[in-house]
């Protein structure tokens, strides 16, 4: 992998023709360092963030030891780097043939399950094994994600106790435990301790003892109009519901960041290959690694990337919103944004799009033939930290006319009887 100290001076050395990921191994470092020295958990990374193989060396370089994987790919990946790594398979529906290759050749124990069928199947395909852990998903309020992801898994509150009863009495050797997933980008940390109090109660209607909590991912990171609060906040928030769980002194926290580990780390530079008016055609779009920038519509911070910028071709100091589409055939393949961007922008720029370490290149495909992507370390800071590497926020820029409604003085309307003599009056 090559190294640049900046994105220009990869353009500048060569103009690529696919897209290039750029990548800041350090960035992870940095997360992974605030996790493990900051909650006092068992950090579990999910892999399917971003699958990367630099990913996974860093984060064991940075001791991180144990991965949340959801299929054999990741496994076989993981065991790829750490032979030793502590894995656990927390999707909670697996094939039979998933679960037993887990188990007899790679050694995962660990198990997720939200269904009394999903338990039999665990336990029949490793054979009856005496030491599984296993461990119940809940559903549980996702109040405060961008991304609510309690509709596909999670066993719901009034069935919970029923199937927690069944898991503890087939766990053995092993450990009980309960998971749950309070959404993707969550913007409220008090969700974390909320959703603890929620699982406790279902604990407390089994009557049976857990041995692991597992709070599962949520971590945010920071995009434009996405600001979260201190990571402190989140450590703190779960540190209380867990002091306030029904559970013993021996009873392992356990945690799966994801985005909050990776987001930072990779941004990605595409090519224009044609300006129509406010609309630019990348060589990369919703098939590559701006699914969210399609699906969510999250208008991801950009910078324009010339490499004649020194030889008379500085970019305007004007900045014009713009709107991206992708180089498949599918109109589906268009980014609204706005993204803000020199107004004299045009074919053969580049375009660095930041904070794509997390779903952005990992939910690449191959469509129409595109997708493939190159991959480069550079050694700038990321667009936006919330580990002190660059500004916590994304400055966004402001319409004439946000600006002029912003500076409207709404005065509030008096409470109680006042109010009312008021309205009367009118």
């Amino acid at each position: 992998m090559r190294t640049y100290q900046l994105p220009l001076d990869l353009v500048r050395e060569r103009s690529p023709e696919r897209p290039v990921a750029l990548v800041r191994p350090r960035s992870v470092s940095v997360a992974a360092r605030w996790f493990q020295d900051n909650l006092k958990a068992d950090v579990f990374y999910a892999v399917k963030a971003n699958p990367s193989r630099w990913v996974i060396e860093t984060l064991v370089d940075a001791g991180v030891t144990a991965f949340d994987v959801a299929s054999v790919a990741e496994i076989e990946l993981v065991r790829s780097v750490s032979a030793d790594a502590r894995l656990a398979f927390m999707h909670p529906v697996k094939s039979r043939a998933a679960i037993t290759k887990a188990y007899f050749e790679h050694g995962v124990r660990t198990f997720a399950l939200d269904s009394h069928d999903e338990l039999a199947k665990i336990i029949d395909a490793t054979g009856n094994a005496p030491d599984l852990n296993l461990v119940v998903r809940m559903a549980v309020s996702a109040d405060g994600a961008a991304y609510t992801l309690s509709g596909k898994f999670g066993v719901s509150p009034d069935a919970a106790p029923a199937l927690l009863l069944a898991t503890r009495q087939a766990v053995r050797d092993g450990l009980m435990g309960v998971s749950f997933h309070v959404g993707s980008q969550c913007m409220r940390p008090t969700a974390y301790q909320a959703a603890m109090a929620q699982v406790g109660r279902a604990i407390s209607r089994a009557g049976v003892i857990v041995d692991i909590v597992d709070v599962g991912g949520g971590f945010p990171s920071v995009y434009p109009g996405m600001v979260p609060p201190d990571m402190s906040e989140y450590a703190d928030a779960i540190h209380r519901g867990f002091n306030e769980m029904p559970v013993s002194e021996t009873t392992e926290l356990w945690c799966e960041p994801g985005r909050a580990l990776v987001a930072e780390s990779s941004s990605v530079l595409a090519r224009v290959d044609l300006r129509k008016g406010d609309a630019l055609y990348l060589n990369d779009g919703s098939y590559g690694s701006l699914f969210d920038a399609t699906h969510s519509r999250w208008p991801f911070p950009t910078k324009l990337v010339r490499p004649d910028s020194e030889k008379g071709g500085a970019a305007s100091a004007e900045l014009k919103p713009f709107r991206f589409y992708g180089p498949t055939c599918d109109s589906i393949d268009h980014m609204p944004g706005p993204f803000w961007l020199p107004a004299d922008v045009r074919e053969g720029d580049f375009i660095e799009i930041g904070m794509l370490g997390a779903y952005g290149v990992a939910m690449s495909t191959g469509f129409n033939g595109y997708g493939e992507h190159e991959v480069a370390m550079v050694e700038d800071a990321p667009m936006a930290s919330l580990y002190g590497l660059a500004p916590r926020s994304i400055p966004t820029v402001r319409t004439t006319a946000e600006e002029q409604a912003r500076k409207v003085v709404r005065l509030s309307r008096p409470k109680g009887k006042a109010g009312q003599r008021k309205k009367a009056r009118r």
